[in-house]
């Protein structure tokens, strides 16, 4: 773990989707190895300021900001709100995505498509796009990392579940390998962690809230994994320690 920093020198990570799950964990112990830490959250501001005032109470720096990620007007406003901290904008964390109910493709409208394509692929490039203008050295920018939250689904292609989660995380999968070689000159580093079955409220999100125990027997680790564990994959990749890390893709899954 890192020693603290002065909040005033902090660097400032960006993590999306940050109020549960994966991303609270990832704010979580990103606070502790001393960032400046802007939670980006949709909707829920309840949840989103519960998860900064835990961070808070162990000493942690962290602020609540609303923005959905799908806008393109939305996170301008949320990376020239953390360029305005003290502390230069060093990290994100692609983390925010979305599901819906368990579907095979032949039922599948047009809308649903858009939606989950809109928050999973269209808002981690906008993010990824203002990191980088703020991020790049020939911009003024310091340097620093991306990590992109992908999914096992990418792999295993989620059949008779949602096959178009899975897309879009397989087009974040291309997009973290492609970004690495275009900004690794500016002192910025790409990289994704893929998670597996996850003990998160994301299965409820998809009509299922005891997926993981359907599942355990074809994990070959025998059990679902905790927001930490990912959590911790994600501060590597952000840290000095993985400072010749760029353009992987590291398998979160349990093994399978």
């Amino acid at each position: 773990m890192n020693k603290k920093r002065e909040s005033d020198r902090a660097p400032v990570l960006i993590v999306t989707g940050g109020s549960r799950g994966i991303g609270a964990a990832v704010c979580r112990e990103a606070a502790q190895n001393g960032y400046l830490v802007v939670l980006n959250y949709l909707s829920n501001s309840a949840r989103a300021e519960n998860v900064a005032e835990e961070v808070r109470q162990q000493g942690g720096h962290i602020i609540a900001k609303q923005a959905d990620i799908s806008k393109e007007r939305e996170v301008t406003k949320l990376f020239d709100h953390a360029s305005s901290l003290q502390g230069p904008i060093s990290g994100l964390v692609n983390n925010a995505g979305i599901l819906e109910d368990q579907m095979d493709v032949v039922d599948m409208t047009a809308e649903r498509i858009d939606r989950i394509f809109a928050t999973n692929v269209r808002g981690s490039f906008l993010c990824a796009r203002e990191a980088v203008r703020h991020m790049a050295k020939s911009r003024g920018g310091q340097g620093g990392a991306i990590v992109n939250i992908s999914s096992a689904a990418a792999r295993l292609g989620s059949p008779h579940e949602y096959v178009d989660y899975a897309a879009s995380k397989g087009a974040i999968d291309s997009m973290t390998v492609g970004l690495s070689k275009e900004v690794a000159a500016e002192g910025i580093r790409v990289n994704a962690v893929r998670p597996g079955f996850i003990d998160t409220e994301m299965h409820a999100s998809g009509g299922e809230p005891g997926r993981l125990e359907r599942v355990r027997s074809s994990i070959p680790l025998g059990r679902g994994g905790r927001a930490e564990e990912v959590a911790s994959a994600v501060a590597w990749l952000l840290s000095e320690k993985a400072s010749y890390c760029t353009g992987a893709i590291i398998d979160v899954s349990g093994g399978r």
